[in-house]
């Protein structure tokens, strides 16, 4: 488990040990191994994790760098961001043209 990721993902927040830990519904002694390594999380606590940290269980894992990882977010009605950049009316449409054809190509199979 990449520990620097989980620490940073809850600083980033900026979250206490036992802010976290009460949030996963865990001792905070639990959490805090965690991050120090000392304890390794089971499955049901690793997706809790990426969950609560709104990031994937590869990402905790480090088996793909967060940089990768895509910020999607809705800034007002009708405006959507990736990566704190709002899209262009251009953009969106392709967005959707894209999501519309992968859907299409699923179906299929």
């Amino acid at each position: 488990m990449n520990l620097d990721r989980l620490t940073e993902l809850r600083k980033k927040k900026k979250w206490s040990l036992q802010y976290t830990a009460d949030r996963l519904g865990i001792a905070k002694s639990t959490y805090a191994g965690y991050e120090s390594g000392y304890r390794r999380p089971s499955f049901e606590a690793l997706a809790l994790l990426a969950d609560l940290f709104e990031t994937t269980c590869d990402d905790l894992l480090g088996r793909t760098p967060h940089h990768e990882q895509i910020s999607l977010e809705v800034t007002e009605p009708n405006k959507l961001a990736v990566d704190g950049k709002t899209l262009t009316k251009e953009e969106a449409i392709g967005v959707v043209a894209f999501v519309r054809a992968k859907r299409t190509i699923e179906e299929k199979r």
